[in-house]
């Protein structure tokens, strides 16, 4: 038996804590003096106040602690809670971290407004016949584009590679607005194959750029934001209009530290 004391620091809980849980019904002591009522605890009791905190850490109230324990949920069961709650809360913390990337794009856009780019290279980009995949996401905001096309590409890898057909360039994006609103993501490699129905995938040639303004965009592609307007901040500075959708070309993209990841962006000028 173990006093309040020793069975919180065993526990690593408070010795409040256990004093609030037993208020509960959810873990009482083993015995209480009914002199001095000093609470006492059994080791065989960690396994419950292990679960109430794993429980508790995953975002259920303490109602539904009770709750569970007291269904008795056996251990493959409450295993496979706990897998999902902490996805769910893994899923949450991925898409804080997304808007303040988010945030730390548009800090920087306002820290550079004024200042023109000096990498913009207008120039010709060549016809290429690609094989894609494309879904529609909500918007064009980043944190409804990247859940979308990150799937595409290892997806897109995956049946090229069941289809024998080789990759001859980098990885290129493309954009198109839907009727709903929504924005259809285009996710495409550049292949040396003709169309077949066999595939499951689509084979489309993307029309030559007769004349594109093009920057180069280092980093994590969450950042992109701000060199797309410098783009066309530079676009107007020079008098020039911007027509179509831009594409964007991963040069360097997936491997190593993601600040070396390298994307063009090519924007068609009229």
């Amino acid at each position: 038996m173990y006093n309040i004391g020793d069975f919180a620091r065993i526990g690593r809980v408070s010795v409040r804590m256990l004093r609030h849980y037993d208020a509960l019904g959810l873990l009482t002591p083993a015995r209480v003096d009914p002199l001095t009522g000093y609470r006492s605890y059994e080791a065989a009791q960690l396994s419950r106040l292990n679960r109430v905190v794993a429980l508790k850490d995953l975002g259920f109230s303490l109602q539904q602690v009770r709750q569970i324990l007291d269904e008795k949920v056996g251990v493959a069961e409450l295993h496979g809670m706990l897998r999902l709650r902490r996805a769910d809360l893994e899923a949450r913390v991925e898409a804080d971290r997304a808007r303040l990337r988010g945030v730390e794009a548009r800090i920087q856009i306002i820290e550079k407004e004024g200042v023109l780019p000096a990498d913009v290279v207008v120039k010709s980009v060549p016809a290429v016949r690609v094989a894609e995949l494309s879904a529609v996401a909500e918007s064009y905001e980043s944190e409804h584009i990247g859940p979308v096309i990150q799937p595409l590409y290892p997806e897109l890898h995956a049946r090229l590679t069941r289809a024998g057909v080789d990759l001859v360039g980098p990885g290129i994006a493309y954009y198109e607005e839907e009727p709903s609103g929504g924005v259809r993501i285009h996710a495409a490699f550049p292949v040396n194959v003709a169309p077949d129905p066999a595939y499951d995938f689509d084979v489309v040639d993307l029309p030559a750029i007769e004349r594109a303004a093009t920057i180069i965009h280092h980093g994590l592609m969450d950042g992109v934001d701000a060199t797309i307007q410098d783009l066309h901040r530079w676009i107007e500075d020079h008098g020039e209009r911007g027509v179509g959708y831009s594409r964007e070309v991963y040069l360097e993209y997936g491997m190593g530290d993601p600040e070396n990841w390298v994307t063009e962006i090519q924007e068609p000028l009229a």
